[in-house]
């Protein structure tokens, strides 16, 4: 129950008022936000082989049969009949006419419009729909590549700009109407307007207009165009001819044509031969270019076919197969032609279109060559027009005999058969999707605002707005066929998703209520307790449940916590406050209040009944009685105003008694063992010089009692193929060293004296780590055990009757003959096969059984792997594994380079909270229940966690499971209970609280999920599999889990769409990117490229890495650091993981938790690189550099503090990399660029998101 006594100290951003989860105008089902990324590359069309006749008997060959003279042959001057005498004035409206076949065939296979508002067709086939709540994200701005390559093939597509003809405006609308800025365009009468949503669509595919020269005609601004009533829109005005008619002048309405007659000049048809003329002005009447008026009621901005409103029933493209193109009647005689989408639509037979090449009024006669217009690339040559660039003298296809300007047979059209559609470009060759005939594309989306209808195959587009990031084509400069290919600017970025959530969910945010889904994990904020534990502590992957194993099934997502019981809390965040039952009630054997049939502690969730004497479970639903001490202890609470922590906050802390204590003893406290490698490798690479000359600092760090003493005891043992043990008892003159040479058989040969404290050893133990070094320094033996040291460090432990750590630091394989001798089975060419499974498990078992010894007492390893060869991590790591602890791994270890990290990763595992000989279990409510766990641990039976050391920097991963249905009412409760030891030797309770919602439809759930902890998640669990089932086995569950959870929400909680889009869930939009970054991961798919022992620390990392950790290592932070220069105090922004975000001109930091580079462009400025590496040229860096120089410079301050950060909040001491442009080195740069394709021939972010869409649309 909550306690409203505790009010938000700030504003709560979990309030009803605050918009954190608007509706959508793509809810169905209560979904919120989908992001709609339509006209996706769909499969291969069908091949047509019926005759020209057949295909073009639908075609309206003869014409309509309004008119019965065709215009070509009236004399000049002389206007149609239905044409008034009047110069440039129109009739009124008149309804579009029917084909000549009476009436328009029935639509088959389109899908019904979206009863909240349909999906828009972007430039790029990819868009979003946000609410009107949210704010809309910024356009997207072309990089400013002009015609080039960029340094790389992105995502396996070549790059080419989209060409635009000389004179086109970059940035013209395509639509039929030119929306007034601010205002929604207006559908004119006879025309059906799409039905009205409260939420408007938005896309983001389409870049922003940018002032400056159109291409081909300097000085004129494309921002400057109205709307244009030619068919030849954006074409140049002839030399000497004034603009066109289209454009609106001030003080007159812009008159649009009627609804199916073409635009002529002056009203007049345009007689062949002729040129078009200029529309003559009024006197005093000056044309403007500046201004855009919108189209009248009743007119139409331009004589197109309107993409922006809604298919007319019966509707179809005149000919069947060709998306975007409409029948264009001639005269009497001559086949139809191809009209594309965005010039007008065909008039009355005979009335030739202006600006096109104007077609022979009679048979037999030339066609008369057009004036002021260039050709159209893809289109057959006209006569008089230059040859295309590219093509033969029949352009690209073979023209009909006896028909000089017929389209190409359908079957000649696809000049790529295998070729992927290019989004954006109307629906690709393939099954139909929702077409009005077989074998024709998909029908255009309806709804409001611009669409771009595509092109068939085999025809260039005519007009496209410029991608982002790419430049249209000048004047001067060869044509290039369109590439088909996708813009990775216009993905889901997880840039924008992090910076969103910090803008929108920083600050304060509070626990107060159930199934409350907290900040991204890169989100600054601080979390007040009102009930919920801090999701720094516990994170689920669902903060509403399904209500049945069923409805969880079909997410394909797993419901899952990781929880990091000793995680460090930050800012103003208080830690759990310490409860002693026994003074707080004054009775000294009263320990914590619990269930008395499942055990679960006193929390906010348990409600107090009869009169306060009784308590019932939110877990079991059991009624227990309420001990009279603690009932006082409340009451006296509640009279001063108070309510007691237990039942007020979500995590807290409880002192435990003696029953709770191994043989019902208070424990001592832990203490630390320092086992030391002194064999050849250990001496020669510094280790044990860089060890004994700075260890005793770091202990002298260790925290302290009341009275200034150390709470660790401390002891040493050094061995190589013998083990020995030190006495550093303070009385003595100098430190006595014991040898056991029979390492088979390990004992302890002193008791008293080994473990002290620092302060209590003195002298003792300076002179013997400075001793250490000098007794070593000859020794001439390679071969160690490592086993044998071990366990005498555990024996030593053991016999002091305290639990603690051994930091074990070693060199080499044990190839020693004693117990755990190894041998070398290093085959790296096993790597991503499905052998892996040899190398990537032990040896033998007795690694294994000494760390499920050692977590039985309550002793944890710390392995430093500090090797210049191959060492067996794979059999070596069940230690830490098995008892909590850690590998750190320092490849080719030199004391210069790695020194300093090694030390300050050993001063971060001795210094951070811990806890100690811990053990703990989850408990959760009636329904579900815990059934897998993961992590670095030991488990003896099916409930309980034993840790023998749960620090800060660990998480362990538990997938829960439905048992039984749940009810909406009563939601889910979650209770994960650590008992350990402090550092100080106090017995503990950490008690972690979480209340989860229920829901009945799956679009709650969605709107609940939390990527980032289903992403750690589903890590350690793939992980896990690879020693089974192998790492490709378990990589293709992972890519075929994300495509059945896009299916389920696409075909349960999203509106209806073409089959052609990708639907993402907005919590989840970052799954493909995800996805895709974990299958290309060493952990998952390190494959010969990296060793054995790489492959192995890197699935160790993965399972006990929490949430923070694992965001920043499945998806690296790249940092522009030449930024800096101009504001060195400035906050940088990270860039996508891309190649393309960064240039020769500057510095880049590239960093995952575990490889930090710092790569340097060719072209670096000469004074950025003087200020941070002291030296004049880019080339003059040294490659081996370890760490940055020192300099006073404030660009050198700030770069050194970047690297700083990015350490301590990695709470790992990456090694620095400088790599240098054009390097070999910059293999290991392009691995961690995720979003671009792999050197292993993985997939790029956008080829990867397209097999996904595949296998989506396969299951829908």
């Amino acid at each position: 129950m909550m306690n409203p006594q505790y009010p938000p100290p700030g504003q709560n951003n979990n309030a009803p008022n605050n918009p954190i989860y608007p509706p959508s105008s793509q809810e169905y089902n209560g979904v919120q936000n989908a992001n709609i990324y339509s006209q996706m590359p769909a499969g291969p069309q069908k091949q047509f082989d019926q005759d020209m006749a057949q295909k073009m008997q639908n075609m309206n060959i003869n014409g309509s049969q309004g008119f019965n003279i065709p215009p070509t042959q009236l004399p000049p001057g002389q206007a149609p009949p239905n044409f008034g005498p009047g110069q440039g004035q129109r009739p009124a409206p008149m309804p579009i006419r029917p084909p000549a076949g009476g009436q328009f065939p029935p639509m088959t296979g389109q899908r019904p419009p979206s009863a909240t508002g349909q999906a828009l067709t972007a430039q790029e086939g990819f868009e979003t729909q946000r609410p009107p709540s949210q704010p809309m994200p910024p356009m997207s701005q072309p990089l400013g590549i002009s015609g080039q390559m960029p340094p790389h093939s992105k995502g396996g597509f070549p790059y080419q700009p989209i060409p635009v003809r000389p004179g086109m405006p970059p940035n013209q609308p395509t639509a039929g109407m030119v929306a007034q800025p601010g205002a929604a365009p207006q559908p004119g009468p006879g025309m059906q307007g799409p039905p009205q949503s409260q939420s408007s669509s938005i896309p983001t595919g389409i870049p922003q207009s940018r002032a400056g020269p159109i291409p081909g005609q300097p000085g004129l601004n494309p921002q400057s165009l109205g709307p244009q009533s030619g068919p030849g829109q954006g074409a140049p005005p002839h030399p000497g001819q004034m603009p066109r008619q289209g454009l609106s002048q001030p003080g007159q309405s812009s008159l649009g044509p009627q609804h199916g007659l073409p635009p002529t000049s002056q009203g007049l048809p345009l007689q062949p031969g002729m040129s078009p003329q200029p529309p003559q002005l009024g006197p005093g009447l000056q044309q403007q270019t500046g201004q855009r008026q919108p189209p009248h009621l009743g007119q139409q901005g331009t004589p197109t076919s309107q993409p922006s409103f809604p298919q007319q029933p019966g509707q179809i493209p005149s000919h069947p197969g060709q998306a975007g193109f409409l029948s264009q009647p001639g005269p009497p005689g001559l086949p139809a032609q191809p009209v594309q989408a965005g010039q007008p639509q065909p008039g009355p037979p005979g009335l030739p279109t202006q600006g096109l090449p104007s077609q022979p009024s009679h048979p037999g006669l030339p066609p008369q060559p057009s004036q002021g217009l260039l050709p159209q690339p893809g289109l057959p040559p006209q006569p008089g027009f230059p040859q295309q660039p590219g093509f033969g003298p029949q352009g690209p296809y073979q023209q009909m005999p006896g028909m000089p300007h017929m389209p190409p047979p359908l079957a000649q059209q696809r000049q790529f058969p295998n070729a992927p559609a290019q989004p954006g470009y109307g629906a690709p060759p393939g099954p139909p999707t929702s077409a009005a005939f077989p074998g024709m594309p998909p029908l255009p989306p309806q709804g409001h605002g611009q669409q771009y209808q595509g092109q068939p195959s085999g025809y260039p587009p005519q007009y496209q707005p410029p991608f982002p990031a790419q430049q249209p084509s000048y004047p001067g400069q060869q044509y290039q066929p369109p590439q088909k290919t996708l813009d990775p600017d216009q993905m889901p970025s997880p840039i924008e998703v992090m910076l969103d959530d910090q803008q929108n969910r920083g600050g304060v945010f509070v626990t107060n209520g159930k199934g409350l889904v907290p900040p991204l994990v890169t989100t600054d904020f601080i979390v007040d307790d009102k009930g919920n534990a801090s999701p720094r502590y516990i994170r689920s992957s669902m903060y509403t449940v399904p209500v049945t194993a069923d409805l969880l099934k079909q997410t394909a997502m797993p419901f899952c916590l990781v929880v990091s019981p000793m995680a460090e809390t930050v800012g103003q965040e208080l830690e759990p406050p310490l409860l002693d039952f026994a003074a707080l009630t004054g009775s000294p054997g009263m320990g914590p209040v619990r269930c008395c049939r499942c055990k679960a502690y006193m929390c906010p969730n348990m409600k107090f009944v009869d009169a306060g004497r009784h308590f019932k479970c939110a877990f079991c639903k059991a009624t227990t009685e309420v001990p009279m001490e603690y009932t006082q202890y409340v009451n006296s609470m509640q009279q001063y105003g108070r309510v007691p922590a237990e039942m007020a906050l979500g995590a807290y802390e409880i002192v435990a008694t003696t029953e709770y204590c191994r043989n019902n003893t208070l424990p001592k406290p832990p203490a630390t063992v320092f086992v030391l490698d002194v064999s050849y490798n250990a001496v020669k690479s510094g280790l044990v010089d860089a060890f004994c000359e700075n260890i005793l600092d770091i202990i002298r760090e260790l925290p302290k009692d009341e009275q200034g003493k150390s709470y660790t005891r401390v002891g040493f043992i050094t061995y190589s193929s013998t083990v020995h043990f030190y006495n550093i008892k303070g009385s003595l003159g100098q430190a006595q060293m014991l040898s056991v040479g029979d390492v088979g058989d390990m004992f302890v040969p002193i008791l008293e004296g080994f473990l002290e404290r620092v302060e209590d050893s003195g002298s003792v133990l300076a002179s013997l780590l400075e001793q250490i070094p000098a007794m070593f320094r000859e020794n001439k033996e390679t071969e160690t055990v490592m086993l044998p040291a071990v366990q005498a460090g555990l024996e030593a432990l053991k016999a002091a009757d305290t639990a603690g750590q051994l930091f074990v630091f070693h060199t080499t394989l044990p190839t020693y003959n004693a117990p755990g001798k190894l041998v070398n089975r290093e085959d790296r060419k096993l790597l991503g096969t499905d052998k892996e499974k040899q190398i990537l498990g032990p040896q033998n078992t007795a690694y294994n059984e000494l760390g499920a010894v050692c977590s039985a007492a309550g002793v944890a390893v710390q392995l430093f792997a500090c090797n210049n060869a191959y060492i067996d991590a794979a059999t070596v790591g069940q230690l830490p594994r098995l008892t909590g602890g850690q590998l750190y791994k320092y490849t080719y270890f030199t004391a210069e380079c790695d020194g300093a990290r090694l030390l300050r990763d050993v001063r971060r595992a001795l210094r951070r909270p811990a806890a100690h000989d811990a053990v703990m279990r989850l408990r959760t409510s009636t329904g579900v229940r815990p059934t897998d766990f993961y992590g670095h641990f030991f488990m003896s039976n099916t409930t309980d966690v034993e840790l023998a050391v749960m620090d800060a920097d660990k998480a362990v991963g538990i997938e829960v499971k439905h048992d039984d249905k749940l009810t909406a009412e009563e939601g889910v409760y979650v209770q994960a209970a650590l008992l350990y030891t402090h550092r100080s030797g106090q017995r503990r309770l950490r008690v972690l609280n979480l209340a989860l919602s229920v829901a009945h439809q799956l679009a709650d759930v969605y709107r609940s999920m939390e990527l980032d902890t289903c992403i750690n998640f589903l890590t350690k669990q793939a992980v896990w599999a690879v020693r089974e089932a192998g790492g490709r086995a378990a990589r293709q569950a992972l890519g075929a889990r994300c495509a059945r959870s896009l299916a389920a929400y696409r075909r349960h909680c999203a509106s209806p769409s073409a089959a052609g889009q990708l639907v993402l869930p907005e919590s989840m939009k970052l799954l493909p990117l995800y996805t895709c970054c974990l299958l290309r991961s060493d952990a998952l798919a390190g494959g010969p490229d990296i060793t054995c022992d790489d492959r192995s620390c890197a699935m160790y990392r993965a399972l006990t890495a929490d949430v923070a950790t694992s965001v920043v290592y499945t998806y690296p932070r790249l940092l522009p650091l030449h930024k800096l220069a101009d504001s060195p105090d400035a906050k940088l922004t990270p860039l996508r993981a891309s190649i393309d975000k960064m240039n020769e001109f500057g510095v880049y930091l590239l960093e995952n938790g575990v490889h930090m580079l710092l790569w340097v462009g060719s072209q670096a400025p000469a004074e950025f690189v003087r200020d941070v590496f002291g030296v004049s040229s880019p080339q003059q860096i040294e490659p081996t550099v370890c760490e940055l120089p020192v300099l006073d410079t404030p660009i050198s301050r700030a770069v050194r503090a970047q690297i700083e950060h990015a350490r301590d909040a990695r709470r790992l001491c990456m090694r620095l990399l400088v790599v240098h442009q054009y390097d070999k080195k910059e293999v290991e740069l392009r691995k961690m660029l995720v979003e671009d394709r792999g050197v292993n021939g993985a997939e790029s972010y956008t080829e990867y998101l397209l097999a996904t869409h595949k296998q989506v649309q396969k299951m829908m």
